[in-house]
């Protein structure tokens, strides 16, 4: 039996639209973003670091363009706990100094900030590539993300008040 959702297999003979999504190069700059995927892995090892788990989180930043899509990887390991710490300063699940239990729960749709960098790497052809780095995460400063709008969808009822009532109001 099949672990595919059956909406991804495709007939021969099927319409297609998708045109994937354009890359978009940030400039160097700090940037709002939004988890859109955490993903659970491992991280093989290295010379300096052994194997481990590792969080592959998808980070969506709204451009004039359109959106940009970056890729970050925390591996977790005593070694980059800071970076760690980092994230979940960035998102606000953590504050300086604090002790936390990591709450991957909460991650996707967590906003945050952070200092993009584009990065130059070599692709398998050879040829000369740019991608978006994340530099640092910045502590969450509520100043950054606006109130979220209501819904148009949410009746007038429902963004009223609820009033409380006391026997004394009688």
């Amino acid at each position: 039996m099949s672990n595919f959702d059956n909406n991804l297999v495709m007939d021969w003979n099927d319409a297609i639209e998708d045109d994937g999504q354009q890359f978009i190069l940030l400039e160097e700059g700090d940037y709002n973003f939004v988890v859109r995927d955490f993903e659970r892995g491992r991280f093989p090892g290295s010379a300096k670091l052994p194997a481990c788990n590792k969080a592959t989180l998808t980070l969506e930043v709204d451009t004039r363009e359109g959106s940009a899509f970056v890729k970050c990887d925390l591996i977790l390991c005593r070694t980059l706990e800071f970076r760690i710490s980092d994230f979940f300063r960035c998102i606000g699940l953590k504050k300086h100094g604090e002790r936390l239990v990591m709450d991957w729960n909460k991650v996707p749709g967590a906003q945050g900030r952070a200092h993009f960098k584009p990065r130059p790497y070599t692709n398998r052809d050879g040829e000369q590539k740019m991608a978006n780095d994340v530099d640092r995460f910045l502590d969450y400063d509520p100043a950054f993300f606006p109130k979220q709008k209501t819904p148009a969808w949410v009746s007038d009822a429902e963004k009223a008040p609820q009033q409380s009532w006391s026997q004394d109001t009688f």
